[in-house]
């Protein structure tokens, strides 16, 4: 996508100088700032504060973390060293793991010397896949807002209302549940975005960075005000995105998805999850009970980071001295409540039956 008219993508390899580059999204939307990554310990400081976050984005920047690792010693040691390092970074979001076990399955395999060249074409593919299934979700996404469209009088936004920042800097390009909004504005469907705050770490707010830099019209609100616009009548269409689905289809995403869910469940408003299928976690059934939900700093709730009239970006307190915080970063939302799963092959029912109907191959797994 485009920032300043210039295009990037969320991470891109500099073979100039053999490192990774990044968007360090903790000072966004105030600073549009590129970074380095090239130790280890800047991949796992990476991952863990969140410069890179979204599953997808998660995924790919550890396979790059591998690449690297590798290419400063490919042997078996060194590779499941590099390997529990990534995966102890961040709990939730199973695009790490799918990627982690990627590469272990493709370069172990490998003799040692051929491991490093490899593993940067596996990441590089990786990256590209994810950019591949990013833009397929959203044709597929697109559909369903033109049959809204037809609905609406003429020249009638489509209201969308979104969670968290399932954008295009939560993946390596497009995003999840805003690529249909994308190809549907560049389609030149009229639509209107209710933004959420999102906080902790105020994620709403790149949200509306990204729809702000490509056009497209949106008001940020607070979280809880999704339940109040779907009660008058001003929300057609809920798109979250997700960090982790069960084969039966519950949804991890952020927290407060559970509460957009219940309200648009109870207002008669589709809600739909935009799924990347490197996103499904076959091995798990009940999503409440088996999915491990991180528990973040309490200071990213406790404090709230802004800028100054002076352009100073800084972090202020918000609650009384000495009020303990508490932070659950993700929630988990029941099949019965999501409408249906957008993702690279078409859109299906949020079951295992739906699921397995668009990835057969998957059907063992499932069972």
């Amino acid at each position: 996508m485009k920032v300043d008219g210039s295009y990037y993508r969320s991470l891109w390899w500099d073979a100039a100088k053999g490192v990774l580059q990044i968007i360090d999204q903790r000072v966004l939307p105030h600073t549009f700032r590129v970074q380095s990554v090239e130790t280890m310990a800047d991949y796992v400081d990476a991952i863990v504060e969140m410069r890179v976050r979204g599953a997808p984005l998660i995924g790919a920047t550890a396979a790059y973390g591998i690449a690297g690792a590798l290419a400063d010693n490919p042997g078996d040691a060194a590779f499941e060293k590099s390997y529990k390092t990534l995966l102890a970074t961040r709990p939730t979001a199973i695009n790490l793991r799918w990627a982690l076990d990627r590469c272990r399955s493709v370069l172990l395999p490998l003799p040692a010397e051929r491991r490093a060249k490899a593993a940067l074409q596996l990441a590089h593919d990786i990256a590209d896949e994810d950019v591949e299934i990013n833009r397929a979700i959203g044709g597929h996404g697109l559909a369903l807002i033109r049959e809204i469209a037809a609905r609406k009088p003429d020249g009638a936004p489509v209201q969308v209302l979104t969670h968290c920042n399932p954008g295009w800097i939560a993946t390596v390009d497009f995003g999840t549940a805003t690529s249909p909004l994308y190809q549907a504005h560049h389609a030149g469907i009229p639509l209107h975005v209710w933004v959420d705050e999102t906080r902790p770490r105020n994620q709403g707010a790149l949200t509306a960075w990204e729809l702000g830099s490509h056009g497209i019209a949106h008001t940020y609100v607070t979280d809880n005000a999704g339940g109040h616009l779907m009660q008058r009548g001003e929300v057609d269409l809920v798109i979250v995105g997700t960090d982790r689905v069960t084969r039966s289809g519950d949804v991890c995403n952020k927290i407060g998805t559970y509460l957009k869910a219940l309200a648009a469940h109870d207002n008669d408003v589709p809600f739909y999850v935009a799924l990347p299928s490197p996103t499904i976690d076959w091995t798990v059934a009940d999503g409440v009970r088996e999915i491990p939900i991180e528990a973040r700093d309490a200071g990213e709730v406790t404090h709230v980071q802004g800028v100054t009239e002076a352009g100073e970006i800084v972090s202020v307190r918000v609650t009384p001295e000495g009020t303990k915080g508490g932070n659950p970063a993700f929630d988990v939302t029941p099949a019965r409540l999501v409408t249906g799963f957008i993702t690279e092959r078409g859109v299906c029912d949020a079951s295992a039956a739906g699921l397995v109907g668009l990835f057969p191959e998957m059907a063992q797994a499932a069972e």
